[in-house]
C-alpha cells in the first residue's frame, strides 16, 4: 500500500494460492470524530473462498469503543455473487503490537491475529475456523 495522502491509499494485492494479482484502493470519506464513525470506500479481490478475478467494492463504518475495541460493519458488493453482503468484526488491541480480529466476511467467520511492527506486519488467519493461513504486509 502507498499512502498517497491522508485519505487515499493505493496498493497491489497478491494472492499466490489463487494465482491472482490485483489493485487495492482505500479512500477515507469521513475520518472518525467524537460523534461520527470513520467511513471508508474501497475495492479489493472478492472475499476468501471465491475464485480468482471477481472484485469487491465496499463502504465500511468503524467507531472506536474505549481504548481497545474498534468494531466495524461494511456494505459490500461482490462481483462473484452479483449482490450485497454485510461483513463485520471487531479489532481487539491486545497491546501496541498485537491485534486480534474476529470477523465475518458476509458469509463465513474467520479469526485473525496480527503482529504490527514498524512498516510491516504479519497476520495469522484461521479461515472458516478450519484452515490456517498467513499474510505479510509492507507499507512504503
Amino acid at each position: 500500500m502507498y499512502q498517497v495522502n491522508p485519505r487515499l491509499a493505493l496498493g497491489i494485492e497478491a494472492n499466490p494460492s489463487a494465482n491472482e494479482i490485483g489493485p487495492l484502493l482505500n479512500y477515507m470519506i469521513q475520518p472518525e470524530t467524537e460523534s461520527l464513525p470513520m467511513m471508508n470506500f474501497g475495492t479489493s479481490s472478492d472475499r476468501i473462498g471465491t475464485p480468482a478475478g471477481p472484485r469487491s467494492y465496499y463502504v465500511t463504518f468503524a467507531k472506536t469503543v474505549g481504548t481497545q475495541l474498534l468494531p466495524y460493519i461494511s456494505l459490500n458488493y461482490s462481483e462473484f455473487e452479483d449482490g450485497l453482503n454485510f461483513p463485520f468484526g471487531v479489532s481487539i488491541f491486545l497491546n501496541q503490537n498485537w491485534v486480534l480480529l474476529p470477523m465475518n466476511d458476509g458469509r463465513k467467520s474467520h479469526l485473525m491475529l496480527t503482529y504490527r511492527g514498524g512498516s510491516s506486519s504479519v497476520s495469522f488467519i484461521w479461515v472458516w475456523f478450519k484452515h490456517p493461513g498467513i499474510s505479510f504486509s509492507w507499507q512504503f
